[in-house]
């Protein structure tokens, strides 16, 4: 009886969608917040202007990144519906060529002409549709574009990595401000990455490394352009 019990895995692509969301959200609601009050504060501006800008920039940029993600993910959405409508299509007035379609696939990947087209034959019979969808278009559930999750997952994590640098503001001695939000965030960055490596199944050193440094160039970036402005007022 065990022999015929189906073997589960799970595996780390099922987490694809949410945690590509959720990992640029963090990162961008960092980056942006911190590169903001830095800007901000080297061109020397009261600390309730910082305070005002962290908080807008929070508001503003979760605002943002859940529409320009719900946009973009529902594009993709749509390409995904336009060519399953045209499969389908297809598959109602050609069975015959899509047959000899997914046979060409699967003897492709290794079968000989024989096996390849009563493996087509089988799964057609199964789900036409979705083995063309799988196996000719690339398209699965797992992978499939989902706009409302990735609209509110990149919303949340912008927001809670925003949150991060604003709490320093609040916290942080104002004389040395800019030196605790600049070195917070190169911190809270690497965790980051370590982190979306853990998640995902890569080296987290690689991963913390790589978000760190864009990170602190994008901050370096807009503290310079800060300074340079507040110098010219």
């Amino acid at each position: 009886m065990s022999r015929h019990r189906p073997h589960t895995e799970a595996h780390r692509t099922d987490r694809i969608g949410w945690l590509r969301a959720a990992v640029l959200g963090a990162n961008d609601g960092i980056i942006s917040t911190a590169s903001l009050v830095a800007g901000v504060a080297a061109a020397n501006a009261g600390h309730a202007s910082i305070v005002t800008t962290a908080v807008a920039g929070l508001v503003a940029g979760a605002m943002s990144m859940a529409a320009g993600e719900f946009v973009s993910v529902h594009s993709q959405a749509d390409t995904e519906h336009a060519d399953l409508a045209r499969e389908a299509l297809e598959l109602h007035h050609n069975p015959e060529a899509e047959h000899r379609e997914l046979t060409a696939i699967y003897m492709q990947r290794g079968l000989d002409h024989q096996l390849a087209a009563q493996v087509a034959t089988q799964l057609m019979a199964h789900d036409a549709l979705g083995s063309h969808a799988r196996d000719e278009l690339g398209l699965s559930e797992t992978l499939s574009a989902r706009p409302i999750q990735a609209a509110l997952a990149s919303a949340a994590s912008f927001a809670l990595g925003a949150a991060l640098p604003l709490l320093v503001v609040l916290l942080a001695p104002a004389q040395l401000l800019l030196h605790w939000v600049v070195g917070t965030a190169i911190v809270f960055l690497a965790l980051l990455g370590a982190a979306a490596a853990a998640v995902g199944g890569t080296p987290p050193f690689k991963s913390a490394l790589r978000v760190a440094f864009w990170g602190t160039l994008a901050m370096g970036v807009t503290a310079g352009v800060g300074a340079a402005f507040g110098t010219a007022v």
